[in-house]
């Protein structure tokens, strides 16, 4: 005996009863009357969709800053932290006039993620020093064309018009810093530079 815990099987010979599956039968058909009064568990998608959790992680988004301009600056650590490589960029430098446009000296002039090969691990929001990138409640829509799911500018980039609010996935401290302008990360380029005697 290798162990303690072995049985002896014993071959039993079945009943007419149990060899008619009456009683099989009847327990499956129980089980399924059972569920007919039970409520049900699919939503009718589109037309109900269920409550998602605040911190649900669905489409991701570029931000822009309260002037407009759009906060990323093509540093590539969303890129580095994507465990799944969903993430390319290409770097470029902002030209005179464009302070409008771009946040900072240096922008993504191209920025794409393949929403086939993401995880939604929210691990490009918790790397991004610029808070550029989120993630959003809205749900990535299905389509049978591989090549929809390459997400570029043209669809992460938030309308001016349209802000899409995060305020749910930042903690009240990270807010009330955003507010504070004596910090240049908080400035934008509408912003007046403060004088020196409130920086201290």
């Amino acid at each position: 005996m290798l162990t303690n815990r072995s049985k002896q099987v014993v071959k039993r010979e079945m009943t007419w009863l149990e060899r008619a599956y009456f009683p099989a039968i009847l327990s499956g058909m129980a089980i399924t009357f059972k569920h007919i009064f039970m409520r049900k568990a699919t939503v009718k998608y589109p037309e109900q969709t269920r409550e998602f959790a605040p911190v649900y992680r669905g489409q991701h988004v570029l931000k822009r800053d309260e002037a407009g301009a759009e906060r990323c600056t093509a540093c590539g650590l969303c890129a580095v932290s994507c465990p799944a490589e969903a993430i390319t960029m290409t770097a470029a430098e902002r030209q005179k006039g464009e302070e409008s446009l771009y946040r900072e000296e240096k922008y993504a002039s191209k920025y794409e993620i393949n929403m086939l090969r993401c995880i939604f691990c929210g691990l490009c929001e918790e790397a991004c020093p610029k808070e550029a990138i989120f993630l959003t409640d809205r749900i990535v829509p299905s389509t049978f064309e591989r090549d929809s799911f390459i997400y570029g500018k043209d669809k992460l980039v938030e309308p001016k018009d349209q802000p899409v609010d995060v305020s749910k996935r930042q903690t009240p401290a990270v807010l009330a810093f955003k507010n504070d302008k004596k910090h240049k990360h908080n400035r934008t380029f509408l912003d007046k530079v403060l004088p020196k005697a409130k920086h201290h």
